[in-house]
This record gives C-alpha cells, sequence and structure tokens, in this order.
C-alpha cells in the first residue's frame, strides 16, 4: 500500500511544526502549551494556535462524569469546525476523601462565577476535619486529539500531592497554593514554570501527545 501523501498527513511532517488547534479561546491556556511544546522530546516539534472563531460557536456542554468523556467530547465536537487537528483538555483536582469532588466540576466548585480564591476556601471548609491520609489529592489531566469529528487518541496523567489548612505560593492558579508536592517539597504555586512543565498532570499528559505524535509520524514514514 503506499503511503499517504505527506501534505494529506500533517502528523508526518517530521522536521517541521506539526500545526493544529487547541479547542479553546484562552490564550494563557495556548501559552501554557506551546511552554510544554518547546521543552518536549526531539522530533516532537508541534505549531499550536487557538481554535479560530471558537467563542462564536456553539459551545459542548462537558456534562460526562470523567475527564475522558469530557475531553474526547470537546475534540471530537469542535474537530468538525477545523481543517487541522484539534486537541482538547479535561482536568482537574480529585480528592478520595470527598468522593472524588471537585473532580470535573473543579472549576464550578463554588459556583459558576466563583473566584479561586473562592473555590480554595470551599475546599478547605470541607476538608476542615481531615487529616492525614483523608488529605491526600492528585491533579488529573486528559487531552484527546481529534481531526474531522475521529478522535485519533486520548492521553492521561496525574499529580499526587496533599492538600494544605492554608495556601502557600504566589504562581499557580486555581488549587495550586494548597497542593503540596512532596518530591519538591513545595505547593504547585511555589515551583518554577519550568518545574511545573516537568512534573504537572497537563506536561505529563502533553507529552504523552508528543509521543504519540512523534510515533504515528514515524510509522507513516517506515510504510512501504
Amino acid at each position: 500500500m503506499d503511503r499517504m501523501d505527506d501534505r494529506e498527513n500533517p502528523h508526518a511532517q517530521t522536521g517541521r511544526a506539526t500545526p493544529f488547534l487547541l479547542a479553546s479561546s484562552n490564550p494563557g491556556k495556548l501559552r501554557e502549551y506551546r511552554a510544554l511544546a518547546a521543552s518536549g522530546p526531539a522530533g516532537s516539534a508541534v505549531g499550536l494556535d487557538l481554535l479560530p472563531g471558537f467563542d462564536q460557536l456553539t459551545q459542548f456542554e462537558e456534562s460526562a462524569p470523567t475527564f475522558a468523556e469530557n475531553a474526547a467530547g470537546k475534540a471530537r465536537y469542535y474537530s468538525q469546525f477545523a481543517q487541522q487537528p484539534v486537541f482538547a483538555d479535561d482536568s482537574g483536582l480529585v480528592v478520595p476523601a470527598l468522593g472524588g469532588a471537585p473532580g470535573v466540576h473543579s472549576a464550578r466548585y463554588a459556583g459558576p462565577h466563583a473566584s479561586d480564591a473562592e473555590r480554595v476556601s470551599k475546599l478547605l471548609h470541607e476538608l476542615r476535619t481531615s487529616y492525614g491520609a483523608d488529605r491526600r489529592a492528585r491533579f488529573v489531566c486528559v487531552i484527546a486529539f481529534a481531526e474531522r469529528g475521529q478522535v485519533l487518541g486520548v492521553f492521561s496523567a496525574a499529580a499526587e500531592g496533599v492538600i494544605l489548612d492554608q495556601p502557600r505560593g504566589e504562581g499557580g492558579f486555581g488549587y495550586d497554593p494548597v497542593f503540596y508536592f512532596p518530591p519538591l517539597n513545595k505547593t504547585f504555586a511555589e515551583i518554577t514554570r519550568e518545574e511545573k512543565n516537568v512534573y504537572s498532570h497537563r506536561g505529563q499528559a502533553f507529552r504523552k501527545l508528543q509521543e504519540f505524535l512523534v510515533s504515528t509520524a514515524a510509522m507513516s514514514f517506515s510504510r512501504p
């Protein structure tokens, strides 16, 4: 079988940036992913941009009970509006002692318009009588990659930590100030951007996507 022409297969363009789109209108998230892309393994260069006209599209309802279903649903849905491959993520904080909450509702845990500080405050209130192992938590990220309505891959990763009883650090966002990461003896709000790229749930999941792109490109070139 003849291999697909490289112009028709954007994943086979080794040595050049593979252009694909983030299903979001958030420039901050795009900057974070671009930093992750720049620090990825050799041969995994990707060109990233936001999905054009994202805010004008009917928004995908993230109503599934799992991160994977939400990420895959978003990627599949938004890839129908793009000529290029699209990726989408869903991420959040999971606290087993709270039955997995905040979980997929992490961004809406204290209400749809709550601030980061309000979400953290609610979390600490819920854990006010919890100690030791009951304060264990993990950040989870799932990234789905799709093209023309078909999901091509789903990649997940987690970072294990402990919820402190008060915030520490000035960096990060969301629950970062109370998420203590034992390997670095710091909260996610105290670590550097470089450290976060290495250890975070989002960084780990994105590297899995990059490795997938590299392997698909290698397979494409190895076909007879």
